[in-house]
This record gives C-alpha cells, structure tokens and sequence, in this order.
C-alpha cells in the first residue's frame, strides 16, 4: 500500500459528520503492508489523531498528505503521537486540544487525554464489550475488576445495573472513572470505586457480592501488577466464591501470544460451573490479520 491509496482509504471512509468516535485506519492489524506503524482516530468533528508506533523513511510525506487531509476534511485539530520515541511524545501540527476533552460512544461520555505520553483513559476496541455489557446489566449487581478509568462501569449504569464495584489499584484512574459518571449524569448510588489490589483483596471483594455479571480486563503484562499468564488463574481460581448461582462473566485478553484457548481451558479447570458461550465480534475497524492475536472477548455463563 502507499500513501496516494492510503488517501484513497481515507477519503472513503472519511466521518466528519458526526461527532461519535471512529478509527479510520488500523495499520495495526497487519492487514496494510507498509503501514503495520500506523493509526488514524476520528476524534470528533474537530480533531484528527494520528498514532506512528516505529519510524518510516516517508515520515514526512505521510504527515504532509495527512495535514492535507485533515483540512480538506475540514478537522480544526490534528495531532501526532511518535509511539517510537522516548515517553512517546505527542505533537500538535495544528490547532488546539481541549483540556476537557470527551469522546461520544453509543450515547456515552468518556474522557480522553489526547497528549497522554501513556494510556489515554479510553480504549476505543473494547467498544462492543462495553455495547455487551450495557444490553446485560439490567437490575444486575456488576463487578468490574481492573476497572481503569470505569468505561464498563458507565456503560452498565447506561443498562441500569442495581450495582458496581470498579476495583482498580490506581487511584488517579478511579478518579477519572468518577467524572465519566459525573460528566454522564449517573446517580452515583451504588457505584464503588475502591482501589484494591485485585489479587490481594478477594475477601473485601467477596464482602460485596455476590455479583451477577463480572467483567474481568486487566492488563496483559504489568510490571510488579499483573501478568497473563500466571496471574490470571489466581482470579479464575476466586470465582465460584464471589459469583451468583446465576451469573454472565465477559473475560477479556489483549495478549497476541495468548490465544482463546488460554482462557477457555483454564475457567474449565478451575472453574467448571462458568460454561463458554462466545467469543464477542471485534469492532469492524480493527480488523486483524490473525484475529486470535487481536482483542479477545469471551462471554461464560454460570447456571
């Protein structure tokens, strides 16, 4: 692929209509050759961001044609984030990025720090767990373990869950999770935000359920946190104790070394009583290469 069919692309699916969020093009998933290091973000109606995870020798000629496009298309803002670099800097080429910045998903409201040289509180390719989570969450007591900045958690108030319990150890992004309800207008009663260490706390967790739908989405690697592949089973091991008889769990994986398979065979080991139901369909525009090395959500059901 090179630029002049990469402008092609764009123009074709180019949104500027509407203000909801929109990846416009996933390099990422290797289905592009010659731009693996490459993601497109329609922000809104105003801003265009743009994400290079390694440095190309057509750098400059990439960001020429997507300034270009950018004000053809008639976006107020565009930023560049160098993932390759040191702290993963982000650069404005033009315009201005509000510091109260939100994203629009299905009718919600979640924050975004745009020049974040870490995460940037929203993780746009969880959009149809979230969208599972919502359809779920009627009169159910949810728990929303490694929460981050509580997307989920906003998403089952939207499903009118009776309950939420986001546990997450960073207390910065719980802070932010409470202005994702705040900024959604969501009755805060009955929604907890504790910072726990997940795998140190399941008797404080235990003493709020039992739960009815429990969502697990941790981190694939963490330094001194959370690992995948030996962390995981402590929580599997925990949820007969902490779930009710009847009870939807969505366990999530974003590790492109760990495969379905990982998962599925470790909750039927050690806990039996959650069957398989599904793997949930990834959003269309992050189409992978190898799906089983992209996002992996799975529904069980405890009967």
């Amino acid at each position: 692929m090179e630029i002049r069919e990469l402008q092609k692309h764009l123009e074709a699916n180019a949104t500027n209509t509407t203000n909801e969020f929109k990846r416009l093009f996933h390099g990422r998933g290797g289905l592009y050759d010659g731009f693996r290091h490459l993601t497109i973000d329609h922000v809104n109606r105003d801003i265009l961001s743009v994400a290079l995870y390694f440095q190309e020798e057509n750098e400059a000629q990439l960001l020429e044609m997507l300034s270009n496009f950018a004000a053809t298309q008639q976006y107020e803002t565009l930023v560049v984030q160098r993932r390759y670099e040191k702290g993963a800097p982000s650069e404005i080429i033009f315009g201005e990025v509000p510091d109260d910045l939100t994203i629009l998903e299905n009718g919600m409201r979640l924050k975004l720090n745009l020049l974040s040289n870490k995460n940037s509180y929203y993780f746009p390719d969880m959009k149809n767990g979230r969208a599972f989570v919502r359809e779920h969450s009627k009169d159910k007591h949810v728990l929303n373990l490694f929460s981050y900045t509580c997307a989920f958690s906003v998403a089952a108030k939207f499903g009118e869950a009776a309950s939420v319990v986001n546990i997450d150890m960073s207390k910065g992004a719980l802070k932010v999770g409470m202005a994702n309800h705040s900024i959604n207008k969501l009755d805060p009663k009955g929604v907890s935000f504790l910072p726990y260490n997940i795998l140190k706390s399941f008797s404080a967790i235990k003493k709020k359920g039992p739960y009815d739908l429990i969502i697990i989405d941790p981190p694939s690697f963490q330094k001194g946190s959370f690992e995948a592949t030996k962390d995981y089973e402590k929580i599997i091991k925990k949820l007969p104790q902490i779930a009710a008889e009847e009870c939807t769990l969505l366990a999530c994986l974003n590790s492109p070394e760990l495969q379905s398979s990982f998962l599925i065979e470790m909750i039927e080991r050690w806990a039996p009583s959650f069957v398989f139901q599904k793997r949930l369909k990834n959003v269309d525009e992050f189409k992978s290469a190898d799906e089983e090395r992209s996002l992996k959500n799975l529904v069980f059901i405890r009967k």
